[in-house]
This record gives C-alpha cells, structure tokens and sequence, in this order.
C-alpha cells in the first residue's frame, strides 16, 4: 500500500515537474493557471492530464489539435516514479527521504531545462543552496549528509572553484566558457553533500561530458568551443557519488 501511494506521489510530483520545465524558462507562473496544449495553446482536461495514464490512452497527441505531444513528458513522469519508489526503498518514511526527494524532483527540472534551454534557473539553485545549508543543522541527518561546517565549506568550494575557471578562461580566451548557473548548482552539491563531494563531481561531470561529446567532435558536428548543457552531466555526476560515497571517501580518506 505504501509503494502505491508512492508511486501515486512521483506521478504526480513529476506532473509538476513537467509544468516547471515547460513554463520556467518563459518566466511563467507554475503554480497558477491550468496545463494547455504547447501547440493548439487549448486547456487540457483533468481525465486527458492523468500522470503517464492519459500520455499513452492518448497516443501521445492532444485529443483537441491531434498534434504529437513530446515523449519528454512521459518521460520526467515516469523518472519521478522511479526515483521517488527507489528514495523510499531505502530511508523509508522519514526526512531524508522527504529531503532527497526535493532535491530528486529539483534535479529533474534542471537536467531538462539545461539540455533543452542552457539555463539553470536562480529559483531552484537558491532555494535548493538554502535548503542544504538548514538541513545540515540536524544532527540526527549527519550520518548521511554533512554537518554544517562541511556544509558552508562545501557550498563555498563548489561554487568558488567554478568561478575563478570561469574568470580565467574569460580572461585567457576573451570569451564566456561555463555559465554561473553551473558555479551555483555546483554550490548546491557542497551545501547538501559536503566539500569532499566537488571534486569527486567535477572529474566524473568532466570524463562523462567528454565521453559523451568525443563522438561529435571526431565527425566534427562540434568543436571543444561549441556550447553544450554542462548541467545534466553534474546531476548524473552527483547521483554516482551520492550511490557510491562510501567508497569515493574511502579513497580520500
């Protein structure tokens, strides 16, 4: 019964998600007004707005405009519920995994924003640095998360290392290289995991991005100046640090 109602929860929770990613990058309101159709802009009914269930009655196009409706939404809903049922797995009910499924549902928004966009908006890398830092006061949480020196040292190196390479990239190439939003989001990792965590995630967020673009650059579609979502690559960075601590702070300890 509790899976159920969890799963209940992530569809939901990545219903939102979906509004999120859709409206925050046009500086819309996402907690009023109804979902409408991206195409025919006509409003969507609540039986044809059910979480992953109306998608595929659908067929995936709006019952109004019968135009395709991307497969991103089924998508980011059924992450949400996966995520959201392997959290509760293993915390059961309590606020780490109230926490992590905040932090869960934040990295589902970014991951596709960035990817789609190139932006990583201020509203969830704010809150989400505020967050880490407040939670990092219960000493009943350190066991997973740090304490709160760990945490402002952590916060501060994340986002200080990624600055001063933008500074003095921008200084030697005499052009923009990563973008703030990257410095903040890399802040929110030291705030919620600590400062052992930023140099675990820039090596893994690096060697994933280069492995990932290698195929590009030897067709030459891109070239290393091209502009690519460095987000999506720290938030899978963080997930494999987060699964494996134990054994990356085994290393550096």
């Amino acid at each position: 019964m509790d899976f159920i109602l969890v799963i209940i929860l992530g569809a939901l929770w990545g219903s939102f998600a979906n509004v999120c990613i859709y409206r925050l990058p046009q500086d819309k309101g996402v907690v009023s007004g109804r979902s409408y159709c991206p195409k025919c802009k006509k409003k969507i009914v609540w039986y044809d707005n059910i979480p992953l269930i109306s998608y595929f009655l659908l067929g995936g196009k709006c019952r109004k405009c019968k135009k395709k409706i991307s497969f991103q939404y089924a998508l980011v809903e059924f992450i949400s519920i996966l995520s959201f049922l392997c959290i509760y797995y293993l915390y059961g009910i309590t606020l780490t995994t109230v926490l992590l499924m905040i932090l869960n549902l934040s990295f589902i928004i970014i991951f596709f924003i960035d990817l789609k966009h190139f932006i990583i908006p201020n509203v969830l890398t704010f809150s989400m640095m505020a967050l880490g830092f407040i939670k990092s006061f219960d000493p009943n949480l350190n066991s997973i998360f740090p304490n709160y020196i760990n945490s402002l040292i952590g916060g501060l190196l994340g986002y200080g290392i990624i600055w001063s390479i933008i500074f003095f990239y921008k200084q030697i190439r005499k052009k923009e290289g990563m973008g703030l939003g990257d410095a903040k989001l890399f802040a929110v990792i030291g705030f919620w995991f600590g400062w052992y965590a930023i140099p675990f995630v820039i090596f893994l967020s690096s060697s994933i991005a280069l492995i990932i673009v290698i195929p590009d650059l030897l067709k030459k579609s891109k070239k290393l100046s091209s502009q690519i979502p460095f987000g999506p690559y720290i938030i899978i960075a963080t997930i494999i640090f987060f699964i494996f601590k134990d054994n990356f702070l085994s290393i550096l300890m």
